[in-house]
Protein backbone atom coordinates (compact mmCIF):
# COMPACT_ATOMS: atom_id res chain seq x y z
CA UNK A 1 0.00 0.00 0.00
CA UNK A 2 1.12 3.81 -0.52
CA UNK A 3 3.45 5.08 0.42
CA UNK A 4 5.21 1.78 1.09
CA UNK A 5 4.76 0.62 -2.83
CA UNK A 6 7.60 -0.75 -4.52
CA UNK A 7 6.56 -2.56 -7.07
CA UNK A 8 4.06 -5.50 -8.52
CA UNK A 9 3.34 -7.68 -11.27
CA UNK A 10 0.75 -6.49 -13.19
CA UNK A 11 2.09 -7.97 -16.51
CA UNK A 12 2.47 -11.18 -18.43
CA UNK A 13 5.87 -12.18 -16.81
CA UNK A 14 9.01 -14.25 -17.55
CA UNK A 15 6.94 -17.67 -15.76
CA UNK A 16 5.09 -17.86 -18.60
CA UNK A 17 7.96 -18.62 -20.64
CA UNK A 18 8.32 -22.01 -18.54
CA UNK A 19 4.55 -22.72 -19.17
CA UNK A 20 4.22 -22.20 -22.99
CA UNK A 21 6.58 -22.28 -25.82
CA UNK A 22 4.19 -19.75 -27.35
CA UNK A 23 5.46 -16.91 -24.47
CA UNK A 24 8.74 -17.91 -25.59
CA UNK A 25 7.71 -17.13 -29.65
CA UNK A 26 6.29 -13.98 -28.54
CA UNK A 27 8.50 -12.92 -26.25
CA UNK A 28 10.40 -9.81 -28.17
CA UNK A 29 7.32 -8.92 -29.33
CA UNK A 30 5.85 -8.37 -25.76
CA UNK A 31 9.65 -6.72 -24.65
CA UNK A 32 8.75 -3.98 -26.85
CA UNK A 33 5.23 -3.36 -25.60
CA UNK A 34 6.17 -3.42 -22.32
CA UNK A 35 8.10 -0.14 -22.25
CA UNK A 36 5.80 1.91 -23.93
CA UNK A 37 2.85 0.33 -21.67
CA UNK A 38 2.69 -1.10 -18.97
CA UNK A 39 6.34 -0.08 -17.42
CA UNK A 40 5.45 3.41 -18.26
CA UNK A 41 2.98 3.88 -15.56
CA UNK A 42 4.88 1.77 -12.33
CA UNK A 43 7.49 -0.66 -11.67
CA UNK A 44 7.38 -3.92 -13.10
CA UNK A 45 8.01 -7.35 -11.71
CA UNK A 46 9.32 -9.43 -14.70
CA UNK A 47 11.80 -11.72 -13.64
CA UNK A 48 14.07 -11.31 -16.60
CA UNK A 49 17.26 -12.04 -17.81
CA UNK A 50 17.22 -15.86 -18.92
CA UNK A 51 20.49 -17.19 -19.82
CA UNK A 52 18.97 -21.33 -19.84
CA UNK A 53 18.17 -21.71 -23.44
CA UNK A 54 15.82 -24.42 -22.14
CA UNK A 55 13.30 -24.28 -19.57
CA UNK A 56 14.28 -27.01 -17.22
CA UNK A 57 16.69 -27.62 -15.12
CA UNK A 58 19.14 -29.27 -16.48
CA UNK A 59 18.71 -27.07 -19.62
CA UNK A 60 18.24 -29.71 -21.96
CA UNK A 61 14.57 -30.16 -22.48
CA UNK A 62 11.14 -28.19 -22.36
CA UNK A 63 10.89 -24.79 -24.04
CA UNK A 64 13.65 -23.25 -25.62
CA UNK A 65 14.42 -19.65 -25.84
CA UNK A 66 14.53 -17.65 -29.00
CA UNK A 67 16.17 -14.54 -27.81
CA UNK A 68 20.01 -13.47 -27.67
CA UNK A 69 22.04 -13.40 -24.63
CA UNK A 70 22.30 -9.67 -25.08
CA UNK A 71 18.17 -9.42 -25.46
CA UNK A 72 18.21 -10.57 -21.86
CA UNK A 73 20.74 -8.54 -20.60
CA UNK A 74 18.70 -5.46 -22.15
CA UNK A 75 15.76 -6.49 -20.28
CA UNK A 76 17.24 -5.50 -16.75
CA UNK A 77 17.59 -1.61 -17.98
CA UNK A 78 14.36 -2.08 -20.61
CA UNK A 79 12.16 -2.84 -17.58
CA UNK A 80 12.31 -0.98 -14.56
CA UNK A 81 11.55 -2.39 -11.09
CA UNK A 82 14.08 -1.19 -7.88
CA UNK A 83 14.21 -4.89 -6.67
CA UNK A 84 15.54 -6.29 -9.85
CA UNK A 85 14.67 -10.03 -10.56
CA UNK A 86 17.13 -12.53 -12.64
CA UNK A 87 15.52 -15.46 -13.76
CA UNK A 88 19.22 -17.64 -13.20
CA UNK A 89 19.60 -21.08 -12.80
CA UNK A 90 22.82 -22.40 -10.82
CA UNK A 91 24.23 -23.82 -14.12
CA UNK A 92 24.57 -20.24 -15.22
CA UNK A 93 27.58 -19.27 -13.44
CA UNK A 94 29.75 -22.16 -15.14
CA UNK A 95 27.82 -22.14 -19.08
CA UNK A 96 26.72 -18.72 -19.57
CA UNK A 97 29.54 -16.26 -20.91
CA UNK A 98 31.88 -14.48 -18.18
CA UNK A 99 30.48 -10.62 -19.34
CA UNK A 100 26.61 -11.51 -18.74
CA UNK A 101 27.07 -12.51 -14.99
CA UNK A 102 29.52 -9.18 -15.03
CA UNK A 103 27.12 -7.15 -15.74
CA UNK A 104 24.31 -8.56 -13.82
CA UNK A 105 26.65 -7.51 -10.91
CA UNK A 106 26.90 -4.18 -11.92
CA UNK A 107 23.98 -3.00 -13.44
CA UNK A 108 21.69 -0.46 -11.06
CA UNK A 109 18.31 -1.39 -10.02
CA UNK A 110 17.34 2.53 -9.71
CA UNK A 111 17.39 4.82 -11.99
CA UNK A 112 17.86 9.10 -11.82
CA UNK A 113 16.48 9.53 -15.81
CA UNK A 114 15.04 7.86 -18.51
CA UNK A 115 15.19 8.67 -22.16
CA UNK A 116 12.99 6.86 -24.67
CA UNK A 117 16.09 6.95 -27.86
CA UNK A 118 14.21 5.35 -30.33
CA UNK A 119 11.06 2.93 -31.06
CA UNK A 120 7.99 1.55 -31.92
CA UNK A 121 5.61 -0.40 -29.62
CA UNK A 122 5.25 -4.35 -30.99
CA UNK A 123 8.93 -3.83 -33.38
CA UNK A 124 11.15 -2.33 -31.77
CA UNK A 125 12.53 -0.22 -28.09
CA UNK A 126 16.14 1.45 -27.73
CA UNK A 127 15.92 3.93 -24.10
CA UNK A 128 18.83 5.59 -22.18
CA UNK A 129 18.70 4.89 -18.35
CA UNK A 130 20.86 7.01 -16.22
CA UNK A 131 22.06 6.17 -12.53
CA UNK A 132 24.29 8.68 -10.56
CA UNK A 133 26.42 10.12 -13.81
CA UNK A 134 26.10 6.26 -15.90
CA UNK A 135 24.22 5.95 -18.66
CA UNK A 136 23.20 2.24 -19.89
CA UNK A 137 21.52 2.10 -22.85
CA UNK A 138 19.15 -0.77 -24.16
CA UNK A 139 17.46 -1.83 -27.20
CA UNK A 140 15.69 -5.01 -28.41
CA UNK A 141 14.35 -6.16 -32.13
CA UNK A 142 11.33 -8.16 -32.54
CA UNK A 143 11.23 -8.30 -35.85
CA UNK A 144 12.11 -10.64 -38.57
CA UNK A 145 14.93 -8.99 -40.25
CA UNK A 146 18.05 -7.17 -38.68
CA UNK A 147 17.15 -3.45 -37.58
CA UNK A 148 19.99 -0.64 -38.36
CA UNK A 149 19.60 2.45 -36.21
CA UNK A 150 21.73 5.46 -35.87
CA UNK A 151 21.44 6.25 -32.60
CA UNK A 152 21.42 10.19 -31.21
CA UNK A 153 23.18 9.96 -27.81
CA UNK A 154 24.55 13.29 -26.98
CA UNK A 155 25.23 12.50 -23.42
CA UNK A 156 28.07 10.01 -24.82
CA UNK A 157 29.55 12.48 -27.28
CA UNK A 158 33.37 11.60 -27.89
CA UNK A 159 32.81 8.96 -25.26
CA UNK A 160 34.65 5.30 -25.29
CA UNK A 161 31.75 2.91 -24.34
CA UNK A 162 31.67 -0.96 -23.42
CA UNK A 163 28.88 -2.57 -26.25
CA UNK A 164 26.92 -5.73 -25.93
CA UNK A 165 25.44 -7.31 -29.53
CA UNK A 166 24.73 -9.87 -31.08
CA UNK A 167 26.05 -11.28 -34.25
CA UNK A 168 24.36 -12.80 -37.21
CA UNK A 169 24.22 -16.67 -35.76
CA UNK A 170 22.96 -15.10 -32.27
CA UNK A 171 26.02 -15.18 -30.65
CA UNK A 172 26.33 -12.59 -28.20
CA UNK A 173 29.67 -10.36 -27.89
CA UNK A 174 31.08 -7.12 -26.30
CA UNK A 175 33.52 -4.86 -27.80
CA UNK A 176 34.23 -1.39 -26.95
CA UNK A 177 33.81 1.10 -28.97
CA UNK A 178 33.21 4.98 -29.35
CA UNK A 179 30.67 7.40 -30.19
CA UNK A 180 31.47 10.40 -32.39
CA UNK A 181 31.57 14.01 -31.16
CA UNK A 182 28.27 14.79 -32.80
CA UNK A 183 26.97 12.19 -30.06
CA UNK A 184 26.19 9.44 -33.17
CA UNK A 185 26.23 5.56 -32.91
CA UNK A 186 25.06 3.15 -35.68
CA UNK A 187 24.38 -0.06 -34.46
CA UNK A 188 22.45 -3.25 -35.70
CA UNK A 189 20.42 -5.44 -33.77
CA UNK A 190 19.58 -8.86 -34.79
CA UNK A 191 16.04 -10.72 -34.65
CA UNK A 192 15.23 -11.60 -31.36
CA UNK A 193 18.51 -9.67 -30.27
CA UNK A 194 19.22 -6.49 -28.85
CA UNK A 195 22.12 -4.29 -27.62
CA UNK A 196 23.06 -2.56 -24.36
CA UNK A 197 25.78 0.04 -24.15
CA UNK A 198 27.32 1.03 -20.72
CA UNK A 199 29.36 4.16 -20.43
Amino acid sequence: MFPNYVGSEAVLASENLMFSQHSNDTEAFNATLHPFIRNAVGSMEFGGVVLNKRYNRTNDGGNHRKTTDVFQLSTAVLFQNPVQFFALAPNNLQDAPGFTIDFMKQVPTTWDETVLIDGYPGKYCVLARRHGGKWYIAGVNAQTEPLELKLSLPMLSGKEVKFYGDEKGGISYTKSVKVNRKGELKIAMQPNGGVVIVQ
